[in-house]
């Protein structure tokens, strides 16, 4: 008699129970599925301080540090798909043993008397000897598709058939396609490119500059047999290091060829919309040139590389800046390639890249972009001085507004604020705006400084007048002509006060009446928010709404007459009091008060630019490509045969009968799943082997 401990099974034993159960493997199936779930929908690999922006320091941190911006590449999430693997794997060892062994059983040996306690059964008299029967039956099942097996016995004759079998390897096949799948996705995946770090010795690299300048220990070998990296090559040369970006820096991979971008073609649908592109390239390996053209969707293949058509951007095109000066002075001019740095004033100008086309919404939804500044309530704080750049609607207008360009300013410390500045006017509300877009980080969206265009679609108008609201003079020449021409004919004492109101408001608009201390106590240097904060400090709650009305009256007049007067220091005649000026007027006050906020002393134009189109080519060695494509297959056949493919046993009993020269028939069958077709086809069976009708 044995002991009850050595019949207890080992941990071990307990272990590959639990690995092999299909419990098992479904939980952490369901874990991958709501992790893939979080990974859709929580953007992977974004910057940090867009996730602090969405949830905040504690809970970003604690996101992080559980890698859910990275989930795909998670040591968890790689963990769970390997557990996944290895159930289902053994879930398959421990059960094809068993199906091998039922697909080529037939069950004959099952005794004449259970078939009577099966659903379907019948039982009738032949009138052919068992003999004769047995060959009529048998020519009859394989007619109808059954495979069976006879099996003599002292009493009689057993056909065992069965149809179907493709049910039980469509197990396999859905199992094995999960097996496949996973392998297949982690071999292409990130994981793969960090165990060849580790094998090579290699490091992340975190810096920025050129690729050429990048040292080899951050550089994979041309022997990686897997990898997924970008290529950009400009128009006209050649590459052949492509940058495989991890969650934490790049690595370089050598490329055991170059590629060389002869053309970039793009087409563009009416309205801008970029409809297809395409690159004409050499492939330069060794002495061996190959020409091909990569289209979107249309990869070439080369030497077991794939090279896709990912994306396209600048390839260091030639761009002619002019600085125009807010506060007075001359414009500069400037020339400097995409790509590159120049000393700018007391900083460094980095210039990011020029886009030609820019396709945005610019349907009208009935709302003014800007504020009238006759309807400003200065008693109500502005929280933003500058505004985006189009408004978005319900209904799209979607417009080519043309070129624009984007830099850094990075100072000394090496902070930098990113611009984007549009090279033409935008027609915005039936206005014509130059836009000049800035944002502190990359997390943010650009803000736009709006400014009207003159009577010559140029911005020299708007630029004049910012100009001379910075020079005290000319706002006190201003407030004279405005007091000369607002006092009543038979009020000419009110012509001084007049003017000192008019040289109070231009003072607190233009930020030169602020205190020091002001700016860093409620970040206010002028503008319609310096107005608002004078009224809320100076004049009595009852008396502000009146105030504020005869202010901005004051303010818009003076500003009218500070116009004028800069149009006739540029030699320019004085203009009509129209509704264009009126229009330019409105939203020239708007703009220089969101100018006094514009975080740079000069404002960057765009005159001409010498464009260099560069492809963006995603190169890979995708080993396990095969492998999911296989998986997905098999995964599609198993799924049909475990759905639609029934597995059906028939079993017929042939002995005497009572009458000589007679056979007594029983017949059962049974089936994986019962359905109402299960009764038709038995219904079949009966009426060609018992020659019955339903």
């Amino acid at each position: 008699m044995s002991s009850p401990t050595a019949s207890r099974p080992t941990a071990a034993r307990e272990l590959l129970d639990l690995l092999a159960s299909m419990r098992f493997a479904i939980t952490l199936l369901s874990v991958i599925c709501i992790a893939s779930v979080i990974g859709t929908v929580l953007r992977q690999s974004e910057p940090m301080g867009n996730y602090i922006n969405q949830f905040g320091p504690f809970w970003a941190e604690v996101f992080g540090r559980v890698g859910l911006y990275t989930v795909y590449s998670a040591p968890w999430f790689l963990a769970i798909l390997a557990f996944l693997v290895v159930s289902t794997s053994l879930c398959i060892a421990r059960n094809t043993p068993k199906i091998v062994a039922d697909l080529k059983s037939y069950k004959e040996s099952v005794r004449e008397q259970s078939l009577q306690a099966h659903h379907h059964k019948a039982i009738a008299e032949l009138p052919s000897n068992p003999p004769m029967a047995l060959a009529e039956i048998g020519a009859a099942l394989t007619q109808l598709g059954w495979k069976a097996r006879v099996q003599q016995r002292e009493h009689g004759t057993m056909i065992a058939a069965r149809r179907g079998a493709a049910n039980k390897l469509g197990y396999l096949a859905a199992h094995s396609s999960i097996v496949l799948i996973l392998v297949g996705g982690v071999l292409d995946g990130n994981a793969m490119v960090k165990v060849a770090m580790w094998l090579q010795g290699k490091q992340l690299y975190t810096g920025s500059g050129l690729v050429s300048d990048i040292k080899p220990e951050h550089r994979l070998s041309v022997a990686n047999p897997s990898f997924r990296g970008n290529v950009s090559v400009p128009e006209k040369q050649r590459q052949g290091i492509a940058v495989l970006s991890l969650p934490n820096g790049v690595v370089l991979q050598d490329l055991p060829f170059d590629i060389e971008l002869k053309q970039f073609r793009v087409d563009y649908y009416p309205t801008g919309m970029p409809k297809s592109f395409a690159s004409d390239i050499v492939i330069h390996d060794g002495r061996t040139l190959r020409e091909a053209t990569v289209k979107v969707n249309e990869p070439v293949i080369h030497q077991g590389l794939a090279i896709y058509q990912s994306s396209f951007e600048d390839g260091g095109s030639k761009l002619q800046l002019k600085a125009l000066p807010l506060a007075g002075g001359a414009a500069l001019t400037l020339e400097g390639r995409v790509g590159t740095q120049m000393k700018f004033d007391d900083q460094t100008l980095e210039l990011d890249g020029l886009r030609v086309i820019n396709v945005e919404n610019l349907a009208n939804d009935g709302n003014a972009s800007g504020a009238d500044v006759r309807k400003v309530d200065l008693g109500e704080r502005l929280s933003q001085h500058l505004g985006s750049g189009a408004k978005t609607s319900a209904d799209k207008a979607l417009h080519n507004i043309g070129p624009s360009f984007s830099y850094k300013l990075r100072d000394a410390a090496g902070q930098a604020r990113e611009y984007n500045n549009y090279m033409l006017p935008v027609e915005l509300d039936g206005q014509k705006l130059f836009l000049a877009g800035m944002r502190e980080t990359p997390a943010e969206s650009f803000r736009y400084l709006r400014m009207p265009a003159d009577e010559n679609g140029e911005l020299a108008g708007w630029l004049r007048l910012r100009q001379a609201l910075a020079q005290p003079a000319l706002r006190d020449a201003a407030a004279r002509a405005y007091a000369v021409s607002a006092t009543p004919p038979g009020q000419p004492q009110m012509a001084e006060q007049l003017q000192l109101t008019a040289q109070r408001a231009l003072s607190l608009f233009s930020g030169a009446a602020a205190k020091p201390g002001d700016d860093a106590k409620d970040g206010v240097k002028g503008g319609l928010p310096a107005l608002s904060r004078f009224i809320e400090a100076d004049v009595p709650e009852a008396d502000r709404q009146r105030v504020s009305e005869v202010l901005l009256r004051i303010l818009n007049g003076s500003l009218f007459e500070l116009h004028q007067l800069a149009r006739e220091r540029a030699g320019l005649q004085r203009v009509a009091t129209d509704a264009a000026t009126q229009a330019f007027m409105t939203q020239a006050v708007l703009s220089l008060s969101d100018s006094l906020y514009y975080p740079a002393p000069m404002l960057l134009q765009l005159e001409n630019f010498d464009q260099v189109q560069a492809s963006v080519f995603q190169v890979a060695r995708a080993p396990g490509q095969k492998l999911v494509y296989l998986g997905a297959l098999l995964l599609i056949v198993g799924v049909f045969a475990m759905l639609y493919i029934k597995e059906r046993r028939l079993w017929v009993w042939i002995a005497p009968s009572a009458d000589p020269g007679g056979s007594q028939v029983r017949m059962a069958m049974s089936s994986t799943r019962e359905s109402p077709d299960n009764a038709v086809l038995f219904a079949q069976l009966k009426a060609a082997i018992l020659k019955e009708r339903s």
